[in-house]
């Protein structure tokens, strides 16, 4: 009897004990996950400044009244990977090409700011970096005279963008150029605020931005919240001709398909 008794005692103790195990094993504590979840938001961040989208902060007066100084851009920087460049209308950040920023005040962001920039987390100045709007591209001719209207291609283009009270050109800056291949024509949209390609044309390029400079296309004013929008292509650049220096390429191109499928039509006529 008292073999019996043991028994079943025992074994209800082994049972209990496991059962109490399984319902007193602990969750790992919240703050011992910070750290690992606060290292994925770094990474994640890193990796898409570096390759999707960057913040930039508008240092200058040159783009108003498209930006203000001290608004907060969107640049894409996922489309130069796949090839893309840049095209007329688009308003574009580049680095410096030559020393256009040479005698520009400089402000050096501290080592907490520094950080927080290069991770993504801060929109960056930096003072090594350019915002302009693209004018021309590779084998366009880009013209002015006076104080406008600028030409590209022989075609006028309507800017309804630049600076209120501006001109289109300046009369000290005259230019009549052929934008060298892999190289864009910048102007700033604050025309007479804007040492822009008009101001280089003595330099390598003429003035010209080589593409390899450009990080990338400014897509949304993100901040501050009241100034938010798009910044699409303006409808001057979509005019008929405007493409004209670039438009006889695929026309040669299509002539010379077609050349080879006229001679095989006739040697089968023969036969």
């Amino acid at each position: 009897m008292g073999d019996l008794s043991v028994g079943p005692e025992t074994a209800d103790d082994g049972s209990g004990a496991e059962s109490s195990g399984e319902k007193t094993k602990k969750q790992r504590p919240f703050w011992k996950e910070l750290p690992l979840l606060v290292g994925i938001a770094l990474v994640l961040a890193l990796l898409i400044k570096t390759f999707l989208v960057q913040a930039f902060s508008i240092p200058s007066d040159s783009m108003q009244n498209t930006l203000q100084k001290g608004d907060r851009v969107l640049v894409d920087k996922l489309t130069p990977w796949f090839g893309s460049e840049p095209e007329r209308g688009e308003v574009v950040v580049f680095h410096d090409p030559g020393n256009w920023l040479q005698g520009e005040p400089k402000t050096e962001p501290n080592p907490i700011q520094k950080a927080l920039i290069f991770i993504g987390l801060m929109p960056s100045a930096n003072q090594d970096h350019l915002i302009k709007r693209v004018i021309g591209v590779g084998g366009d001719t880009v013209q002015c005279e006076g104080t406008g209207p600028v030409k590209v291609n022989g075609k006028v283009l309507d800017e309804p963008y630049v600076f209120p009270g501006n001109s289109p050109c300046s009369a000290d800056t005259p230019f009549k150029v052929k934008v060298p291949d892999g190289r864009i024509w910048v102007m700033g949209d604050h025309r007479q605020d804007s040492a822009d390609s008009r101001y280089h044309q003595g330099e390598p390029g003429g003035g010209a931005v080589p593409v390899k400079e450009v990080v990338g296309r400014a897509v949304v004013i993100a901040w501050p919240v009241n100034r938010w929008a798009t910044m699409p292509v303006p409808d001057t650049f979509d005019q008929p001709g405007i493409n004209a220096a670039m438009a006889t390429a695929p026309t040669a191109l299509s002539l010379a398909g077609a050349v080879p499928l006229v001679l095989l039509r006739r040697s089968r006529r023969k036969r």
